[in-house]
């Protein structure tokens, strides 16, 4: 898994960056597979775009943080984070906490974000909420009259990416 770990870091880091003055908006995103988020966010890494987080962004939306740059992220009052630890199904059907995956998720977080997640016990089945006040002194404030993109940056397949998606199954949030 460190391997994978590795790769998708590196795919983050490596990802190039443009110049474009456009936005995107999160405003209901209660996540989704781990994959599906590091294509999406590796595009907008490389688009240059601007993040406006309004709204939740729950889950594996949170991948955002680690992805983005953090001077190109900004949150507006209504912004709240949703974390938790991954999961997959059990070989019962029922939800079972991926302990490699979490700890992945956890590594491509911000230090001040992971910070904040380890003084309320880490990453666990149960979604903590970072908003208000502390969200905005980790994150520069925006504001609405900038126009956010309704379309989402496409989503175009990365071998790292599926190499992931393959080794973690059917990995969900």
């Amino acid at each position: 898994m460190k391997v994978l770990t590795g790769l998708l870091a590196l795919v983050l880091l490596l990802a190039g960056m443009g110049v474009s003055h456009a936005v995107v908006r999160i405003a209901d995103d209660r996540g989704g597979r781990i994959g599906t988020y590091v294509d999406r966010y590796q595009d907008l890494r490389q688009s240059g775009e601007t993040v406006i987080i309004d709204g939740l962004c729950a889950s594996a939306c949170t991948i955002v943080l680690g992805a983005i740059p953090s001077d190109r992220i900004c949150v507006t009052s209504h912004a709240t984070l949703g974390f938790h630890a991954a999961w997959d199904f059990g070989s019962n059907g029922r939800a079972v906490t991926n302990p490699e995956a979490t700890h992945m998720l956890y590594s491509m977080y911000p230090s001040q974000v992971k910070r904040w997640i380890a003084h309320r016990g880490g990453l666990t089945p149960r979604m903590i909420f970072l908003r208000g006040k502390q969200l905005q002194s980790m994150y520069k404030p925006c504001y609405l009259d900038a126009q956010a993109s309704t379309n989402r940056p496409s989503r175009r397949a990365l071998p790292q990416t599926e190499q992931l998606e393959s080794a973690r199954g059917q990995l969900l949030h």
